[in-house]
């Protein structure tokens, strides 16, 4: 019994205890933890990737470069992430047709299929933004007046007050975001497509994202009803004020300038 107690109170004996407490862990969990499942997951991952490799080789790699490292007619796509593939071939702006100060958007030529194997392999290149869930961008319960201040402060001076595009510089221009799927502009906040800046989960939350989706959906979405009258391309109190000066001063003038006519013939006269 003293030779026990004396090994119970060695200095090493806490960390023998440790160390089989969790061998005997480990153990516990590889003869119960569902392996085949993550086999399975990492099989299928795995095999997304080699499609997509292959739909990359076809479709992107003579802009890109055949290891995505990118060449004179198109950026790298290192570390750009899964996120950044779903919107540009989501939304049909890749493949490019031609090089131009912008990619405009165009018709979808690869199924969502296609589009998550691209994904996986574009991701395989290096880590990015992943592609978001539904979760993230069903902007349901969002708070569309939050979104209203967030979009007025960072997107309205491109994207204007409703979201109806504007002219950039040098042919370059921010695209109307009317119709654009939740999804597709949760991403594009995400990962910043051509011009615009790049909003990270760092920089602004996932729910400030949702507000922001909301308030988009709310006025750039069904337009049925415009309290306002004529939306003048939605560009709010500036071009009703420019309408006014132009249409109401204008009349001013031709009635001032009628009046004045006539009072000089009946002078005349």
């Amino acid at each position: 019994m003293k030779k026990l107690s004396a090994r119970r109170r060695h200095p090493l004996a806490a960390v023998v205890v440790l160390l089989l407490a969790l061998a005997a862990t480990g153990g516990l969990y590889a003869a119960f933890a569902p392996a085949g499942t993550a086999k399975a997951d990492e099989t299928a991952q795995s095999l997304a990737i080699e499609e997509g490799k292959k739909l990359y080789s076809v479709g992107c790699a003579s802009c890109h470069g055949t290891g995505g490292q990118g060449t004179s007619d198109g950026p790298s796509l290192v570390g750009v992430g899964s996120a950044a593939v779903d919107f540009q071939v989501g939304t049909g702006r890749m493949p490019a047709q031609q090089p131009g100060a912008q990619v405009p958007k165009k018709k979808v030529i690869y199924t969502q299929a296609e589009i998550d194997q691209l994904a996986a392999y574009v991701a395989s290149l290096g880590a990015g933004a992943i592609t978001p869930t539904e979760g993230q961008y069903n902007p349901a319960g969002a708070d569309a007046a939050k979104g209203g201040e967030l979009f007025r402060t960072n997107c309205a001076q491109c994207h204007n007050f409703t979201g109806e595009g504007g002219a950039l510089t040098y042919g370059k221009y921010a695209p109307s975001l009317e119709g654009v799927s939740p999804k597709h502009l949760y991403e594009a906040m995400q990962t910043g497509p051509q011009n615009m800046p790049s909003f990270p989960d760092t920089t602004m939350p996932e729910q400030e994202k949702k507000d922001i989706i909301a308030y988009v959906q709310a006025v750039n979405g069904e337009k049925a009803d415009n309290p306002g009258g004529l939306s003048l391309g939605g560009l709010g109190p500036v071009s009703e004020g420019l309408f006014a000066w132009v249409f109401g001063l204008g009349a001013l003038i031709a009635v001032a300038i009628w009046v004045a006519a006539h009072t000089a013939k009946a002078k005349k006269s």
